[in-house]
Parts: C-alpha cells; sequence; structure tokens
C-alpha cells in the first residue's frame, strides 16, 4: 500500500473512531470511563482498517441495493469481505436484460466460478422465504458490458482497500455523456455510503428506490 494510501486509511481510522465515542458519548451523556473507550478502539481498530486481500475468496457475503436509475429499477450487489466493500455489480432488475429477485432478498453471496475452458464468472446465490437456495449464474452476461465495465473500475479500488469515502468521491468525479450513466452513478454512490460511518441505510437507499 502507498504511503499516501496508508495516511488516507489513518485519517479515516481516526475519523471513524472519534465518531463512534463521540455517539458513545451523547448516548449515556456522561463522560466516557477508560474501559468503554478502551472497547471502542478495539471494536474499530479491529475492523476499520482492513487488510488487502490479493487472492478473492471464492464466496462473499453480499448485500442487494435497490436504486432507480433514469426510471428504470436497477439492482447493485455489494460482495462484502470482513463487513466493507469489496466488489460492486449492478444492472436492470429486468428478466431478460438484467435479473428479477424477489422483493425480500436484501442479503446473498457472491460466488467467483471457474469454467471448463478456464474463464471465470461471477453467480449470485440467494434463499428464499422457505430456505431454499437460487443461483443466478453469469452476472457478467446479464449485465450491460459497459455498466460491468464501471463497476469493475470501482471493484478494483475498493479490492485495493481505498478509504471508501474516496472511493465515493471517485464515482461522484466521473465525467461520463450519458445521462443514464450520470444516473446510475448517482445510485452507486448511494449504494456505497450505506458503509460510511454514522451513516443509516435510510439515509441514502430508500429514495432511491421507490
Amino acid at each position: 500500500m502507498s504511503q499516501i494510501m496508508e495516511e488516507d486509511v489513518r485519517r479515516e481510522t481516526l475519523k471513524r473512531v472519534a465518531h463512534e465515542l463521540a455517539q458513545a458519548g451523547q448516548k449515556q451523556n456522561a463522560p466516557l470511563t477508560e474501559e468503554q473507550i478502551v472497547t471502542v478502539l478495539e471494536e474499530n481498530l479491529m475492523t476499520v482498517i482492513p487488510e488487502i486481500t490479493e487472492v478473492r475468496p471464492q464466496t462473499l457475503e453480499c448485500d442487494v441495493v435497490r436504486f432507480q436509475n433514469n426510471k428504470e429499477k436497477w439492482v447493485a450487489l455489494v460482495g462484502l469481505l470482513d463487513g466493507y466493500p469489496y466488489e460492486i455489480f449492478t444492472g436492470l432488475q429486468d428478466d431478460e436484460e438484467g435479473i428479477i429477485l424477489p422483493k425480500n432478498v436484501v442479503h446473498g453471496k457472491i460466488i467467483k466460478q471457474v469454467n471448463l475452458d478456464g474463464s471465470k464468472r461471477y453467480d449470485f446465490q440467494f434463499e428464499n422465504k422457505r430456505g431454499y437456495k437460487t443461483t443466478v449464474e453469469g452476472l457478467s452476461e446479464k449485465f450491460n458490458p459497459e455498466y460491468w465495465n464501471y463497476a469493475k473500475l470501482i471493484s478494483g479500488v475498493l479490492r485495493y482497500r481505498m478509504p471508501l469515502e474516496h472511493v465515493i468521491k471517485l464515482v461522484g468525479s466521473l465525467s461520463l455523456k450519458d445521462e443514464s450513466i450520470n444516473t446510475w452513478k448517482t445510485g452507486v454512490e448511494r449504494a456505497l455510503k450505506k458503509y460510511l460511518p454514522g451513516v443509516h441505510d435510510d439515509d441514502c437507499i430508500n429514495d432511491s428506490a421507490e
């Protein structure tokens, strides 16, 4: 990891720890004890600074985030490693040009598979209300190639643990001529913002999923 990126991670770590300490103090309306401060530090320092994982695990936990793109319903599949965004896939909620998922599906798994010819693909697996597993194979074949390529770019910086607030700024700074892609990147920003400290799902997702 470069020195600049390390400094960014340290800065984000301090901000997140400071936020958690402030939140804890406000809840009890009194100064925190030494033990309480140690607890907050341990919880945050163990999870805030994610290590770079060179080899992607075959299976990642995944959050399903729905948003609107130019009046069309879209879905983002956010792969998580240790609770931190590691990759993102986006596409239409459409049976022919994307994927259709039951409304109650908000979590699942993204599984990396190797085909017989050596090529790789990503599958999405989820459980229905009865506990039966359903697997959607070949996400890259389900989604628009242009959006897929942009998502690969974003996933690349997520995997190398660029601080999340910088990833969101990067997505927002993409200068794209297509209006549909511009509204798409807004949806991606909102999908990632839910993982920032102090942000709740309602703050960044619900208003884009109607």
